[in-house]
């Protein structure tokens, strides 16, 4: 309990402390979003392929809005600052919000896609492409190559994905040499890939479950289910409320979950996971599979060696704090878990009463306002939804500093400032000298 009210003050302190800043950058975020839907909607009224490559720059500059909020709430987080100080001047903040953000598009571009945000930006955008399309065939025959804009996997979707990642590891792999706003270029590659990879997954995976779905084994399964529903009525009621409860819970759940991990991407780990030997896995298959690597010459070795480095690096800092989380132990999460259920129940009572406290209005009013009264919820809830995964993230660092101080015995459990140098790099977060940085004003005020 000490730990949830922990949590509750480090996010109030933060939202006292942040709030007119995460307020303009949510606001800058939507509208910034909205703009860019617009245009991608107008050049996907000519080209669905050149429309579907600038969709993917109004999910990103959502993530750069958010990045930037949670950085500006780090002055705040005393159990953060403790083992990564902040940055001491501008080129190292920069760095760090340049590497914050590379780390979290592929997690947040899954819990976008997970969570319906991708489904949402592909309906604004085809309904804007739609729209375009219908007012110009009725002025010329000019149309573009599909009516709603949208892109499905064919062999250009595919080469997009390639493409895409490959240049991106070029950018990566030879950025010392390139001048400092081919950063913008390669977060934009990174965005492109993921986006498409996304679609073409999707397709993949929707293909396949009606292919399932329409396979005689399936049907007869649900002729069995329907049969033994109206014989044993009990079973029925049984089967949706086992549906409902795991549907409900798992949405519960995972939401405060996927978001403690995106804000545990964003920040580094806390934590250094022991690293898992490749020598212990896949028994005699695997020590053949490595004979036969290391058979292959040198310079082809290392060109996979990187490849193979560069994907699975995308995917570590997700791994690395769901081990945080975990060894931050079940009360605490539960109790953040908890916490976020009644702001989630706050924000359905606040969409449920914001709208009718305007009155009754006829049809015109609402068709005239509707989005600026529905986007009022969205804007007084957002800070605090922020505030609170920062002050969450913060306790679970500070439950793991404070079974590090009573256990002396077990050093490998946590990295402490002189220690965590590995770790935080790893995450893509570059770790401070604590000696070189202050607590004062000027280290406060750094990433403001």
């Amino acid at each position: 309990m000490t730990d949830v009210l922990d949590v509750l003050r480090t996010a109030g302190r933060l939202l006292w402390r942040h709030w007119p800043v995460l307020l303009a950058l949510y606001l800058g975020a939507i509208l910034a979003r909205y703009g860019v839907i617009e245009f991608a909607g107008w050049i996907g009224s000519y080209s669905a392929v050149a429309g579907s490559l600038l969709l993917p720059i109004a999910i990103l500059v959502r993530l750069i809005a958010l990045v930037a909020m949670f950085l500006v709430l780090r002055d705040g987080m005393r159990q953060l600052r403790a083992i990564a100080p902040l940055p001491a001047d501008g080129p190292a903040r920069r760095r760090e919000f340049v590497d914050a953000l590379m780390v979290g598009i592929l997690p947040f571009f899954a819990f976008y896609a997970a969570w319906g945000y991708l489904r949402e930006d592909a309906v604004a955008y085809s309904s804007r492409v739609l729209e375009l399309t219908t007012g110009r065939l009725f002025d010329d025959a000019t149309v573009g190559d599909g009516l709603n804009g949208m892109v499905t996997v064919t062999p250009l979707t595919i080469a997009i994905v390639i493409a895409a990642f490959v240049l991106r590891w070029l950018l990566q792999r030879y950025r010392d040499r390139l001048p400092r706003w081919f950063g913008v270029f390669a977060a934009y590659l990174e965005a492109v890939w993921v986006y498409f990879a996304a679609v073409v997954i999707g397709d993949i995976v929707a293909t396949v479950s009606n292919w399932v779905a329409t396979r005689q084994g399936m049907v007869w399964l649900g002729d069995l289910r329907a049969g033994i529903e109206s014989v044993f009525l009990p079973f029925a009621w049984l089967w949706s409320a086992t549906e409902w409860l795991l549907g409900e819970v798992g949405g519960i759940i995972l939401l405060p979950v996927a978001w403690l991990t995106i804000a545990g991407v964003l920040y580094g780990q806390a934590v250094a996971p022991a690293a898992v030997s490749t020598e212990r896995i896949a028994g005699d298959v695997g020590r053949r599979i490595r004979t036969h690597y290391r058979n292959l010459p040198g310079r082809l070795r290392a060109r996979l060696e990187d490849l193979w480095s560069d994907l699975v690096g995308r995917f570590t800092p997700i791994g690395n704090a769901l081990v945080l989380m975990w060894r931050a132990g079940p009360v605490l999460i539960g109790g953040f878990v908890l916490t976020y259920t009644l702001l989630l129940w706050l924000q359905g009572v606040c969409e449920w009463a914001v709208p009718r406290a305007f009155g009754p209005h006829d049809s015109q009013f609402w068709f005239v306002n509707d989005q600026l009264i529905f986007l009022i919820v969205p804007v007084l809830i957002e800070p605090v939804r922020i505030a609170l995964v920062a002050g969450g993230y913060d306790g679970v660092i500070g439950r793991l500093r404070g079974r590090q101080a009573g256990a002396s015995d077990r050093p490998e459990a946590l990295d402490t400032a002189q220690g965590s140098t590995t770790a935080l790099t790893n995450s893509g977060l570059p770790a401070t000298d604590s000696s070189s940085t202050t607590n004062g004003p000027e280290a406060s005020s750094g990433t403001r």
